[in-house]
């Protein structure tokens, strides 16, 4: 018998998880009884009452079960001490937070997923940007332009497939110059770019958090009371500043009062589904049912799924969705099925520069994450693997695009640029 421990999903010191074996970010262990580090050792548990706080949270408890989600766990913020995220490859035996106090740090944590998910992503490089010219000792505009492009480069590199990453680095970079073609000294002009950097990078995280809060609103409408929801990947709070996208969706239909419960794939082979959705809805309250991935087709010919809920890392002008590999499955199984698929995402993710999803890139992760789990073979040594990290679902099998300024229907050549224009969105 193999027992695999879910702590060692990605081991200290592999390249999946940055740590002190390589120069990752610090890291701490949080108790949320205490709101401190949690002794080596111990386990968390929560209070008698249910309610669990978020380390160094000095809010009081609430039983809003919106509230109560918000101050449960962040995926990211800015602190004195860096950027502070909550490492997803731990979860969700362990609860570990990562500080990164370079833009190299944040890059990594991308690359190797400790933070993941197109919008969070997104908000990462923002951050990684910020501290790349917090640090920088530029004297000059050239060296702080240099040094903004150091910085953005190495980002950049990380995930090609998530846009919300490029949108992210072109506004600071706008914002940047912006600074620069001001009034002042070149010294003056430095520091206020610094400063404006670190605020424009907050204001990506809150910016992300009311448009999830907005789609959330937007989306509810399509689902009935007493609904199965199925969902792939993680598409939640985990996947964004918070709140979530699809999973957005979820929470704002059950603040309504609606009665949803959510099929959540696991979602081969990081597991995002089994490890981080089915974790973020319990911590929530939200009732869970984990399948694994080839069974979605069983239950929705069996009736007992009604609607499919997932988010997107970049969308084309023509509603064709690069999301998590196996989306496109589910997809074509919806439509077997006659079940609508709804794709929740921000105006941030679309890209109307493309055509069409046969022009997005598809990221092709290491194969030895196919063939490895926990470190552990599961494929004989020598065997081919391969790993595209997204795939494309075509906009035909999609019955609506949700949006914090709305809902797009076909055709999708129009009602997302007509969204795009009116939210004043680039495109």
């Amino acid at each position: 018998m193999i027992i695999i421990a879910w702590n060692r999903l990605f081991p200290p010191g592999c390249p999946s998880n940055p740590g002190p074996a390589d120069g990752g970010g610090a890291y701490a262990k949080y108790d949320r009884r205490s709101g401190g580090p949690r002794p080596q050792g111990s386990r968390a548990r929560p209070r008698s009452d249910g309610i669990i706080a978020v380390p160094n949270n000095g809010a009081a408890h609430t039983t809003n079960p919106r509230e109560r989600f918000r101050q449960m766990f962040k995926t990211i913020e800015w602190t004195d001490d860096g950027v502070r995220m909550i490492d997803q490859t731990r979860l969700p035996s362990e609860e570990v937070y990562r500080t990164y106090r370079d833009y190299q740090g944040v890059a990594e944590a991308i690359r190797s997923m400790v933070i993941r998910g197109a919008p969070a992503i997104g908000v990462a490089a923002a951050m990684g940007i910020a501290l790349g010219l917090k640090n920088s000792s530029a004297r000059t505009l050239e060296e702080l332009r240099r040094d903004f492009e150091a910085a953005a480069e190495a980002l950049a590199k990380t995930r090609p497939t998530a846009v919300n990453l490029f949108w992210s680095i072109e506004r600071m970079r706008r914002r940047m110059e912006a600074c620069l073609a001001g009034g002042g000294s070149d010294a003056e002009k430095i520091e206020k770019a610094r400063s404006q950097m670190i605020e424009e990078a907050q204001r990506i995280l809150a910016e992300d958090i009311a448009a999830n809060e907005a789609m959330g609103r937007h989306g509810a409408a399509l689902l009935r009371d007493a609904t199965t929801v199925l969902t792939h990947c993680n598409a939640g709070a985990l996947a964004t500043g918070g709140y979530g996208t699809a999973l957005g969706v979820v929470r704002a239909a059950r603040a309504a009062g609606k009665r949803i419960h959510v099929f959540a794939d696991e979602t081969r082979p990081f597991l995002q589904g089994a490890r981080l959705t089915a974790w973020e809805l319990a911590q929530d309250g939200i009732p869970v049912t984990l399948i694994t991935d080839n069974m979605a087709g069983h239950f929705m010919r069996q009736g007992k799924i009604h609607a499919v809920v997932v988010g997107a890392d970049r969308i084309a002008a023509n509603g064709d969705v690069a999301n998590k590999i196996g989306t496109y499955t589910v997809a074509v199984l919806a439509h077997e099925n006659n079940i609508p698929f709804y794709v929740a995402a921000p105006l941030a993710t679309l890209d109307l520069r493309l055509k069409s999803g046969l022009e997005i890139p598809i990221e092709e992760r290491s194969a030895e994450e196919v063939k490895r789990w926990a470190g552990i073979p599961i494929a004989p040594e020598g065997v081919d693997a391969r790993h595209p990290a997204f795939d494309v679902t075509p906009h035909r099998y999609i019955s609506a695009i949700i949006t914090e300024r709305g809902i797009a229907r076909p055709p999708y050549t129009r009602s997302l640029r007509e969204l795009s224009a009116a939210a004043g969105a680039r495109g």
